[in-house]
């Protein structure tokens, strides 16, 4: 019998990101998460995704420079913007501007890998942008125009709020944003990884992606976490309350892995930053009621928190609204789908898996006059 949900099954070789389920690491291009969050830029690690090794200086700025010059929204785009309906989920409003994207560029039938290439990176720059750019139309409020000299996350912060962000929230989000670059073959990138299977264009393969993300099951679950720490509003009601949810047997949501084993080593950096962050801005208790929900699970149901759980409160505390969330998943995780397409027409077979029939085989038909 084939496992449910294609668990345990390999579905193809990739040099791009490895989960350790039992050793509880994530490896980038042979380097261990922890290690890039500790010493490494977002420019950094999705220089590392794209090209295979660690940027020297001079190939660090040129990315940065690419980045910078993509970031502006165009006319076509900034009128589409301005014309979608801003009670639309900012997922979906995502997945068209993407789509729109592709229409308008003359490259997105290439099969040059160096054009594919500036096609990923100049997406990466789009996305940021686009992401910030729909929360501002739908709370009434014009773009902010991008900054050059700031980081990918900085500026990212600096066009949702139009104010320069401190150096602190700078780096947590980089960081933010270096965790979510890659993560395997997960529902999204293998998605988007079949789409290109295809040799459709790229634009096609990450609006896929998008469309994969949207569910609450993939990308949706920190939005959750945020909804239920304020809910709980204070350390002392937070364990009667998770209690009560595992007695009427409903999900903790930002619970258990389908990979890992012994922990997800993100989760432990956003741990980290939740509570910094908390002691900077005055705001503890979101820690405080997050460590207790952490314990409470670990002793009544023996489950780890995975990534989702504390960035919830990171994003929080960084003014971010909990219904950009899932859309700042995609802003960092579009570097990874792109290697991976990248990677696949590189070495391509069309993926097309068997199914397991289990219906009947031996009906026969009965005219319709006598239904």
């Amino acid at each position: 019998m084939p496992a449910a949900g294609l668990e345990g099954v390999v579905a193809s070789d990739s040099s791009i990101s490895m989960v350790d389920g039992q050793g509880g690491r994530l490896i980038y291009r042979g380097y261990d998460i922890r290690d890039l969050a500790e010493h490494c830029s977002l420019e950094e690690s999705a220089y590392l995704i794209w090209m295979g090794e660690l940027p020297n200086r001079a190939q660090l700025d040129g990315l940065k420079r690419k980045l910078a010059a993509h970031r502006p929204l165009s006319e076509r785009m900034a009128h589409v913007l301005a014309e979608l309906p801003a009670s639309a989920p900012p997922m979906s409003l995502l997945r068209t501007c993407v789509s729109i994207m592709g229409l308008g560029d003359p490259r997105a039938e290439s099969a040059d890998p160096a054009v594919q290439l500036d096609i990923a990176q100049d997406m990466a720059a789009q996305v940021a942008s686009i992401v910030a750019s729909v929360h501002r139309i739908r709370r009434g409020h014009p773009p902010v125009r991008p900054e050059p000299a700031l980081s990918h996350a900085g500026n990212f912060l600096y066009m949702l709020t139009g104010r320069r962000p401190d150096e602190l929230a700078e780096h947590v989000f980089d960081n933010c944003l270096t965790l979510h670059l890659d993560h395997e073959f997960n529902a999204s990138t293998f998605t988007a990884r079949v789409i290109a299977s295809t040799l459709s264009d790229l634009y096609s393969a990450v609006a896929g992606a998008i469309g994969a993300l949207r569910g609450p099951l993939h990308g949706g679950a920190n939005q959750e976490v945020m909804r239920m720490l304020e809910d709980i509003g204070t350390p002392a009601h937070a364990a009667a309350y998770v209690k009560k949810l595992l007695a009427a047997k409903q999900k903790i949501m930002g619970f258990g892995h389908r990979v890992y084993k012994t922990g997800d080593p993100r989760a432990a950096v956003l741990r980290a930053w939740s509570r910094k962050l908390g002691e900077v801005t005055g705001q503890t208790h979101w820690a405080e009621i997050s460590e207790i929900i952490e314990k409470v699970m670990e002793e009544e149901k023996g489950l780890n928190c995975n990534v989702d759980f504390y960035s919830a409160s990171v994003y929080h505390m960084l003014g971010i609204p909990t219904d950009l969330f899932t859309p700042i998943f995609a802003v960092a995780r579009v570097v990874g789908w792109t290697a991976h397409i990248l990677e696949q027409y590189a070495n391509n077979r069309l993926i097309r898996p068997m199914s397991n029939y289990v219906g009947a085989t031996d009906k026969r038909v009965v005219p319709i006059s006598e239904r």
